[in-house]
């Protein structure tokens, strides 16, 4: 079978990063417990980027299959499997040992695509309690991009917090997850306030469903913007995907007892040049969300199921692509997310 590896660049520089090298490899056969997967396609995330670059601190240090999300048909099953069946349409899940309940530090060993090897395999092998049943009504781009951007969305909007219909979304950028919390917002009811550096950008996500787009680029204090719409009281949800860059203007955003998820490291992993004295003053719930478990996972998926929410993919590539999917994403060009077809 194929599968891409990343790999040190043949110049060796110690900046240069890994490359994502095409190579070839027996068919693996899965054991007692694990599901083998024919995969058909695979998304990429952000972190698949810190991953290439050596920045990441999930990556075991060697060479490593890359993607913690992808999606295929079970091909086999070993003997003690009893949720799945050849043929059966899944997806893995991006700890593939968190089953359910509270987060466990232990959990770290089993990510894909960073302690674990990942998804930009033409089959893997997966334990039975780090699959899914994809849900029906998605083709198998769609379902390879829900592991990481959409249950990270769902689970700071509902597992964490509990939105309600009328509430507000603030949601930063337009890459996978703040799309994804765009349309979860938008299906239950919700109102959603989305930011881009690209108009473009912000009137595909008017037309998805949001309230209000704002220009950082035009409007830079765009949590101004923000107080301005809300009348003054704030947001009762923020995505905050960007980190120390975006955090000092999401504290300003957020309304009094509000619900504020942190999620990436967009503008870098060190601290905000701000105080953290309004997240007392406001009762602010701060959340730490580092994706969800295989529970949330198929609660996610039967929401997806009864309203019909197709995720949003900007580009797929072909596999042998694979490369020029990663430049594409690090572009920024991107609205939603990026695919590579594996089958």
């Amino acid at each position: 079978m194929k599968l891409y590896r990343l790999e040190p660049q043949e110049d060796k520089d110690k900046d240069a990063g890994l490359a994502p090298v095409l190579q070839e490899m027996e068919r693996p056969e899965p054991g007692p417990d694990e599901v083998l997967i024919k995969v058909q396609a695979a998304s990429l995330n952000y972190r698949d980027l810190l991953m290439r670059k050596g920045q990441s601190g999930s990556g075991g240090g060697g060479s490593i299959i890359p993607l913690s999300d992808g999606a295929g048909v079970v091909e086999a099953v070993g003997k003690d499997v009893s949720r799945f069946k050849e043929g059966d349409r899944v997806a893995g899940c991006f700890f593939c040992g968190w089953d359910d309940g509270p987060f466990d530090m232990k959990y770290h060993k089993a990510a894909l695509g960073g302690s674990l090897d990942g998804m930009l395999a033409e089959y893997v092998t997966l334990p039975e309690v780090g699959v899914v049943e994809a849900p029906p009504h998605l083709s198998a781009e769609e379902a390879a991009c829900l592991p990481c951007a959409g249950l990270t969305a769902w689970t700071a909007l509902f597992e964490r917090a509990q939105l309600k219909p009328g509430e507000t979304v603030l949601a930063l950028g337009t890459g996978g997850v703040s799309i994804f919390a765009l349309q979860f917002a938008v299906a239950a009811a919700a109102k959603v306030i989305i930011t881009s550096s690209k108009d473009e950008k912000l009137h595909r996500a008017r037309e998805l469903g949001a309230d209000y787009g704002i220009n950082y680029r035009t409007h830079p204090e765009w949590d101004r913007e923000v107080w301005t719409q809300t009348e003054k009281r704030g947001v009762e949800h923020i995505l905050e995907v960007g980190g120390p860059g975006t955090f000092p203007r999401s504290l300003n955003s957020i309304a009094a007892g509000g619900n504020l998820a942190l999620i990436g490291v967009l503008t870098g992993k060190g601290a905000p040049d701000s105080s953290l004295f309004p997240l007392v003053t406001r009762c602010v719930n701060l959340h730490g969300i580092y994706v969800g478990h295989r529970a949330a996972f198929s609660r996610m998926n039967a929401f997806l199921e009864e309203h019909e929410i197709h995720p949003v993919i900007d580009r797929t590539f072909e596999f042998e692509d694979a490369p020029a999917a990663y430049e594409y994403l690090e572009s920024g060009q991107h609205f939603g997310k990026v695919v590579i077809r594996v089958g």
